[in-house]
Protein backbone atom coordinates (compact mmCIF):
# COMPACT_ATOMS: atom_id res chain seq x y z
CA UNK A 1 0.00 0.00 0.00
CA UNK A 2 1.13 3.21 -0.75
CA UNK A 3 1.67 5.55 1.96
CA UNK A 4 -0.02 8.28 3.25
CA UNK A 5 1.76 12.27 2.04
CA UNK A 6 1.08 15.73 3.10
CA UNK A 7 1.61 18.10 0.75
CA UNK A 8 1.49 21.88 -0.31
CA UNK A 9 1.59 23.31 -3.96
CA UNK A 10 5.59 23.38 -3.94
CA UNK A 11 6.33 19.89 -2.18
CA UNK A 12 5.23 16.35 -1.60
CA UNK A 13 6.31 14.57 1.65
CA UNK A 14 6.04 10.82 3.42
CA UNK A 15 3.45 11.44 6.27
CA UNK A 16 5.42 8.74 8.22
CA UNK A 17 8.20 11.27 8.54
CA UNK A 18 6.79 14.52 8.51
CA UNK A 19 4.68 15.90 11.93
CA UNK A 20 2.04 17.17 9.97
CA UNK A 21 -1.58 16.97 10.16
CA UNK A 22 -4.60 19.48 8.74
CA UNK A 23 -5.41 20.63 12.31
CA UNK A 24 -1.53 20.53 13.55
CA UNK A 25 1.92 20.54 12.07
CA UNK A 26 5.60 21.02 13.70
CA UNK A 27 6.72 24.98 13.89
CA UNK A 28 9.13 24.18 11.17
CA UNK A 29 6.80 23.09 8.82
CA UNK A 30 5.48 26.50 8.67
CA UNK A 31 5.29 28.15 4.96
CA UNK A 32 6.07 24.00 3.69
CA UNK A 33 2.74 22.82 4.75
CA UNK A 34 -1.18 23.93 4.85
CA UNK A 35 -2.52 23.60 9.04
CA UNK A 36 -4.65 24.96 11.29
CA UNK A 37 -2.30 25.61 13.72
CA UNK A 38 1.95 25.29 14.21
CA UNK A 39 3.06 24.21 17.66
CA UNK A 40 6.93 23.68 18.75
CA UNK A 41 8.21 20.28 20.28
CA UNK A 42 8.70 19.60 23.13
CA UNK A 43 11.54 17.01 23.81
CA UNK A 44 10.54 13.55 26.05
CA UNK A 45 11.78 10.73 26.55
CA UNK A 46 10.65 7.07 26.59
CA UNK A 47 10.78 5.25 30.21
CA UNK A 48 9.21 2.03 29.24
CA UNK A 49 11.23 -0.62 28.12
CA UNK A 50 9.15 -0.64 24.61
CA UNK A 51 6.48 1.97 24.09
CA UNK A 52 3.97 1.14 20.92
CA UNK A 53 3.74 3.68 18.17
CA UNK A 54 0.44 3.99 16.16
CA UNK A 55 -1.03 5.49 13.22
CA UNK A 56 -3.94 6.53 15.39
CA UNK A 57 -4.54 7.10 19.51
CA UNK A 58 -6.17 4.01 19.75
CA UNK A 59 -4.53 1.15 21.81
CA UNK A 60 -6.18 -1.34 19.29
CA UNK A 61 -4.58 0.37 16.21
CA UNK A 62 -1.67 -1.53 14.50
CA UNK A 63 1.37 -1.22 15.45
CA UNK A 64 3.52 1.22 13.51
CA UNK A 65 7.50 0.72 15.06
CA UNK A 66 8.14 0.85 18.59
CA UNK A 67 10.02 3.26 20.70
CA UNK A 68 12.18 1.77 22.71
CA UNK A 69 13.70 2.89 26.87
CA UNK A 70 15.70 5.83 26.66
CA UNK A 71 15.00 7.20 23.25
CA UNK A 72 13.88 10.79 22.68
CA UNK A 73 10.52 11.80 20.88
CA UNK A 74 9.43 15.27 20.25
CA UNK A 75 6.12 15.62 21.19
CA UNK A 76 3.67 18.71 19.91
CA UNK A 77 0.55 17.22 21.03
CA UNK A 78 -0.76 15.72 24.36
CA UNK A 79 -4.20 15.12 24.65
CA UNK A 80 -7.03 14.60 26.82
CA UNK A 81 -6.92 10.61 26.41
CA UNK A 82 -3.58 10.22 27.61
CA UNK A 83 -1.89 9.81 23.88
CA UNK A 84 1.07 12.50 22.54
CA UNK A 85 1.57 12.72 19.06
CA UNK A 86 5.05 13.29 18.49
CA UNK A 87 8.17 12.48 15.96
CA UNK A 88 10.77 9.77 17.20
CA UNK A 89 14.22 11.46 16.96
CA UNK A 90 16.12 8.17 16.21
CA UNK A 91 14.48 7.67 12.70
CA UNK A 92 11.88 10.27 12.33
CA UNK A 93 8.90 8.41 12.49
CA UNK A 94 5.66 9.83 13.29
CA UNK A 95 2.43 8.15 15.74
CA UNK A 96 0.81 8.58 18.58
CA UNK A 97 2.48 6.48 21.84
CA UNK A 98 0.79 6.57 25.36
CA UNK A 99 1.99 9.47 27.40
CA UNK A 100 1.98 7.22 30.43
CA UNK A 101 5.51 6.08 28.46
CA UNK A 102 7.42 9.33 28.57
CA UNK A 103 8.83 11.58 30.56
CA UNK A 104 10.81 14.96 30.55
CA UNK A 105 13.89 14.69 28.30
CA UNK A 106 16.71 14.58 31.12
CA UNK A 107 19.95 14.11 31.12
CA UNK A 108 21.60 12.85 28.01
CA UNK A 109 22.00 9.03 27.57
CA UNK A 110 25.71 8.20 27.93
CA UNK A 111 25.32 4.31 26.77
CA UNK A 112 23.15 1.79 25.52
CA UNK A 113 22.46 -2.13 25.83
CA UNK A 114 24.45 -4.73 23.78
CA UNK A 115 22.76 -7.85 25.65
CA UNK A 116 19.48 -9.10 23.70
CA UNK A 117 17.82 -8.22 27.15
CA UNK A 118 19.03 -6.73 30.28
CA UNK A 119 17.33 -6.51 34.01
CA UNK A 120 17.67 -3.26 35.76
CA UNK A 121 17.74 -3.87 39.19
CA UNK A 122 17.07 -1.39 42.27
CA UNK A 123 20.15 -2.49 43.75
CA UNK A 124 23.41 -4.26 43.06
CA UNK A 125 22.06 -7.97 43.72
CA UNK A 126 20.80 -10.16 41.14
CA UNK A 127 18.77 -11.42 43.98
CA UNK A 128 16.55 -8.42 43.52
CA UNK A 129 13.42 -8.74 41.87
CA UNK A 130 14.04 -6.13 38.83
CA UNK A 131 12.37 -3.43 37.77
CA UNK A 132 12.37 -3.63 34.33
CA UNK A 133 14.00 -5.66 31.48
CA UNK A 134 15.77 -3.67 28.52
CA UNK A 135 16.09 -4.48 25.00
CA UNK A 136 19.21 -4.27 22.46
CA UNK A 137 19.83 -0.30 21.98
CA UNK A 138 17.41 0.62 25.00
CA UNK A 139 19.50 4.02 26.25
CA UNK A 140 20.57 4.76 29.64
CA UNK A 141 22.59 7.30 31.69
CA UNK A 142 24.84 5.84 33.34
CA UNK A 143 26.08 7.88 36.60
CA UNK A 144 28.41 5.75 38.22
CA UNK A 145 29.64 2.27 39.10
CA UNK A 146 28.92 0.15 42.33
CA UNK A 147 30.61 -3.61 42.28
CA UNK A 148 29.81 -5.43 38.62
CA UNK A 149 26.97 -2.78 38.04
CA UNK A 150 26.25 0.96 36.42
CA UNK A 151 24.43 2.91 38.46
CA UNK A 152 22.10 4.53 35.90
CA UNK A 153 20.86 8.70 36.26
CA UNK A 154 17.38 6.85 37.36
CA UNK A 155 18.18 4.79 39.94
CA UNK A 156 18.89 1.90 38.61
CA UNK A 157 21.87 -1.21 38.77
CA UNK A 158 22.54 -2.50 35.32
CA UNK A 159 25.46 -5.01 34.77
CA UNK A 160 27.47 -3.53 33.14
CA UNK A 161 29.26 -5.93 30.71
CA UNK A 162 25.60 -5.53 29.35
CA UNK A 163 26.49 -1.75 28.25
CA UNK A 164 28.51 0.03 25.58
CA UNK A 165 29.55 3.22 25.19
CA UNK A 166 26.82 5.35 22.80
CA UNK A 167 29.75 5.59 19.92
CA UNK A 168 31.09 1.79 20.24
CA UNK A 169 30.04 0.38 17.18
CA UNK A 170 29.81 -3.10 15.68
CA UNK A 171 31.42 -4.25 12.93
CA UNK A 172 29.48 -7.45 11.32
CA UNK A 173 25.46 -6.10 10.87
CA UNK A 174 24.86 -9.22 9.80
CA UNK A 175 26.18 -11.12 13.02
CA UNK A 176 24.10 -8.75 15.08
CA UNK A 177 20.73 -9.99 13.45
CA UNK A 178 22.09 -13.34 14.18
CA UNK A 179 21.90 -13.12 17.84
CA UNK A 180 17.69 -12.50 17.45
CA UNK A 181 17.40 -15.97 16.09
CA UNK A 182 14.33 -17.24 17.36
CA UNK A 183 12.86 -13.61 18.23
CA UNK A 184 9.21 -13.66 17.99
CA UNK A 185 8.13 -11.87 14.69
CA UNK A 186 6.03 -8.72 15.74
CA UNK A 187 4.65 -6.34 13.14
CA UNK A 188 6.01 -3.14 14.24
CA UNK A 189 8.24 -4.24 16.89
CA UNK A 190 12.11 -3.28 17.17
CA UNK A 191 12.65 -5.24 20.39
CA UNK A 192 14.39 -8.52 21.07
CA UNK A 193 10.40 -9.43 22.52
CA UNK A 194 9.64 -9.09 19.07
CA UNK A 195 10.45 -7.59 15.53
CA UNK A 196 9.44 -7.52 12.11
CA UNK A 197 11.76 -8.06 8.65
CA UNK A 198 12.79 -4.15 8.37
CA UNK A 199 13.21 -3.83 12.20
CA UNK A 200 15.49 -6.23 12.55
CA UNK A 201 17.72 -4.57 9.68
CA UNK A 202 17.33 -1.39 11.37
CA UNK A 203 18.72 -2.77 14.62
CA UNK A 204 21.89 -4.46 12.61
CA UNK A 205 22.34 -2.04 11.20
CA UNK A 206 22.33 0.84 13.76
CA UNK A 207 23.70 -1.34 15.78
CA UNK A 208 26.79 -0.82 13.69
CA UNK A 209 26.67 2.96 13.69
CA UNK A 210 24.53 2.96 9.98
CA UNK A 211 21.86 5.25 9.83
CA UNK A 212 18.72 3.12 8.47
CA UNK A 213 15.05 4.43 7.89
CA UNK A 214 12.26 2.22 9.12
CA UNK A 215 10.24 0.79 6.27
CA UNK A 216 10.92 -1.27 3.81
CA UNK A 217 10.51 0.56 0.93
CA UNK A 218 12.45 3.22 2.81
CA UNK A 219 15.39 1.45 2.67
CA UNK A 220 15.25 -0.46 -0.40
CA UNK A 221 15.72 3.23 -1.74
CA UNK A 222 17.86 4.70 0.66
CA UNK A 223 20.52 2.06 1.85
CA UNK A 224 23.68 0.31 -0.72
CA UNK A 225 23.88 0.34 -4.36
CA UNK A 226 21.71 -1.84 -6.34
CA UNK A 227 23.12 -5.30 -7.78
CA UNK A 228 22.13 -7.72 -10.54
CA UNK A 229 20.41 -10.65 -9.43
CA UNK A 230 19.05 -12.23 -12.81
CA UNK A 231 20.20 -15.86 -13.44
CA UNK A 232 19.86 -18.87 -10.96
CA UNK A 233 21.07 -19.07 -8.08
CA UNK A 234 21.19 -15.20 -7.66
CA UNK A 235 24.71 -13.94 -6.95
CA UNK A 236 24.43 -13.13 -3.03
CA UNK A 237 26.94 -12.31 -0.69
CA UNK A 238 27.20 -11.79 2.56
CA UNK A 239 25.64 -8.59 3.91
CA UNK A 240 23.17 -7.94 0.75
CA UNK A 241 19.55 -7.20 1.34
CA UNK A 242 16.97 -8.61 -0.54
CA UNK A 243 13.60 -7.01 -1.12
CA UNK A 244 10.49 -8.10 -1.84
CA UNK A 245 7.32 -5.99 -2.09
CA UNK A 246 7.31 -5.57 2.08
CA UNK A 247 9.48 -7.85 2.92
CA UNK A 248 13.57 -8.02 3.42
CA UNK A 249 15.72 -10.38 4.17
CA UNK A 250 19.90 -10.39 4.94
CA UNK A 251 22.20 -12.39 3.09
CA UNK A 252 24.05 -14.53 5.89
CA UNK A 253 26.52 -16.38 3.22
CA UNK A 254 25.69 -17.48 -0.51
CA UNK A 255 23.25 -20.08 0.69
CA UNK A 256 21.56 -18.91 3.08
CA UNK A 257 18.97 -15.84 4.26
CA UNK A 258 18.43 -14.38 7.96
CA UNK A 259 15.22 -12.83 8.41
CA UNK A 260 11.95 -12.11 10.47
CA UNK A 261 9.42 -13.28 8.38
CA UNK A 262 5.48 -14.09 9.39
CA UNK A 263 5.59 -17.32 7.89
CA UNK A 264 7.64 -19.14 10.45
CA UNK A 265 6.51 -16.62 12.70
CA UNK A 266 10.41 -15.64 13.96
CA UNK A 267 13.73 -14.44 13.35
CA UNK A 268 14.69 -17.70 11.48
CA UNK A 269 18.08 -18.78 9.01
CA UNK A 270 16.51 -20.29 5.91
CA UNK A 271 17.67 -21.73 3.11
CA UNK A 272 18.55 -18.94 0.23
CA UNK A 273 17.10 -20.88 -2.24
CA UNK A 274 14.21 -22.32 -0.23
CA UNK A 275 13.01 -18.98 0.86
CA UNK A 276 13.68 -17.51 -2.68
CA UNK A 277 10.97 -20.79 -3.88
CA UNK A 278 8.80 -20.17 -0.99
CA UNK A 279 8.34 -16.46 -1.62
CA UNK A 280 8.12 -16.41 -5.40
CA UNK A 281 5.23 -19.12 -5.30
CA UNK A 282 3.12 -16.99 -2.73
CA UNK A 283 2.98 -14.43 -5.76
CA UNK A 284 5.62 -12.69 -4.81
CA UNK A 285 8.56 -11.82 -6.37
CA UNK A 286 12.37 -10.64 -5.34
CA UNK A 287 12.35 -7.05 -6.20
CA UNK A 288 15.72 -5.64 -6.14
CA UNK A 289 19.46 -6.56 -4.19
CA UNK A 290 21.16 -3.69 -2.39
CA UNK A 291 24.44 -4.38 -1.52
CA UNK A 292 25.93 -1.96 1.23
Amino acid sequence: MTPPIVSSPAVTLDARLTPARPDLAARHLEGVVTAERFADGVPHRVIRPTVPVRGTPDPTAALVTEALFGETVTVYETDSEGWVWGQLDADSYVGWLPAEALAPAGPAPTHKVVALRTPVFPGPSIKLPPDALLSFGSRLCMTGARERFAVTADGGFVFAAHLAPLDAFEDDFVAVAARFLGAAYLWGGRSSLGLDCSGLVQVALNACGIPCPRDTDMQETALGTPVSFSGEPIDARRGDLLYWPGHVGIVEDGATLLHATAHFMCVVREPLAEALSRIEASGTALRSVRRL
